[in-house]
């Protein structure tokens, strides 16, 4: 079939599985023998990283609603062709959609909707959705019901893609062996999380419940950090809490742990992270945040806990650590599960498929 040529927008600055997800699905559809470019702020950390993915990067000033990166827009698209934009952030998305109106929309435009936040229920954010967009797409399906019973956004018109990982490379390792390496303790059980430093991802509740007999692995880093360290400290476990900060490469980490937990109370869609660790074989504690539950079904891949809930969480959590075989029938139900609904490949073909009738 005919390579598509498609045009990703991001104006965010920070990282995290939306931006990931970005540059994955670019990467796959590069591969796939399609065109991708990627257009962002010059200061976003997509930018940055988009080179290792080998997915080309324009740097135009987009990163917040100005005239100034409409202009920058309109420009670009009036000297380069594509098949398709597809947008990822609000700013992004209303400066691709003005530019692309000034233009005479030559080229239809895909809204995906990656987290769980409440979308504006207002005359110009339908204008938005229902019309300046071609296609709405949702990391989960849970964000799609909410678009169609809250909004009132025809259903026809949006389809869940949720964010899908390689289960080849995300899968159980040595943990004595990746411990070993990772300089992490060999006689301890290790609980973890790997998610930016948000406060909606509950970093929070996870230290306030750990349990006496474990320690905390964190990955990642961001606005919170600080805090978190003050509340380890004052709690009197920072000496059993580990700040890793961010890491390109998380299978390892993740290979070491015997727990993971994502207590995330808000803007969740399918998060990357919960679905890597459970390709991993980790005994999962998370909430019902989002699309989540549609990983985390309770007592069959994971336990689920109410968000914000502390003592429950460290309930869950005292559960799997004095249940070795529970701990090892959630973690292999959990592979079995996302490998078979959640897969890369999956994905690619799925959203391959949007863009070229899109494009029609």
């Amino acid at each position: 079939m005919t390579p598509l040529s498609i045009v990703h927008t991001e104006s965010s600055l920070g990282w995290g599985g939306q931006e990931i997800r970005i540059l994955s699905e670019a990467k796959g559809l590069i591969d796939r023998g399609h065109e991708v470019k990627l257009i962002c702020p010059p200061e976003a950390r997509v930018y940055a990283e988009a080179p290792a993915w080998g997915v080309p990067a324009v740097a135009l000033p987009i990163a917040k609603k100005r005239i100034r990166g409409l202009r920058s827009l309109l420009d670009w698209f009036r000297s380069n062709r594509c098949n398709v934009v597809s947008t990822h952030s609000s700013t992004d998305s209303w400066l691709t959609a003005l530019a692309l109106l000034v233009l005479g929309r030559p080229y239809p435009m895909v809204r995906t909707r990656h987290i769980s936040a409440p979308v504006p229920k207002n005359a110009p954010t339908r204008w938005l959705y229902t019309r300046a967009a071609s296609r709405i797409i949702t990391a989960g399906e849970a964000l799609k019901k909410e678009l169609v019973g809250r909004n009132g956004f025809p259903a026809q018109r949006i389809e869940s893609v949720p964010t899908g990982v390689d289960a080849k490379r995300f899968r159980p390792g040595d943990r004595a062996a990746v411990r070993e390496t990772l300089g992490l303790p060999q006689e301890k059980m290790l609980i973890g999380i790997v998610a930016t430093l948000r406060s909606w991802k509950g970093h929070r509740y996870l230290i306030e419940a750990l349990p006496g007999s474990a320690n905390l692995v964190i990955v990642g880093d961001g606005p919170q950090r600080e805090s978190l360290e003050s509340l380890a400290a004052r709690l009197g476990v920072r000496e059993r809490v580990s700040f890793k900060g961010n890491q390109r490469d998380v299978v390892p980490w993740l290979q070491a742990l015997d727990i993971f937990a994502l207590p995330s109370y808000a803007n969740e869609g399918v998060p990357q992270a919960l679905l890597q660790a459970m390709l991993v074989g980790l005994p999962c504690v998370t909430t019902a945040t989002g699309s989540i539950p549609e990983l985390a079904k309770h007592g069959e891949t994971a336990l689920l806990v109410p968000p914000q809930d502390a003592p429950a969480l460290r309930e869950a959590l005292q559960k799997l650590i004095g249940d070795p075989e529970l701990r090892k029938r959630l973690g292999v139900a959990a592979r079995v599960h996302c490998e078979a609904g959640f897969s890369y490949e999956r994905m690619l073909d799925r959203m391959e498929k949007i863009y070229r009738e899109a494009s029609r």
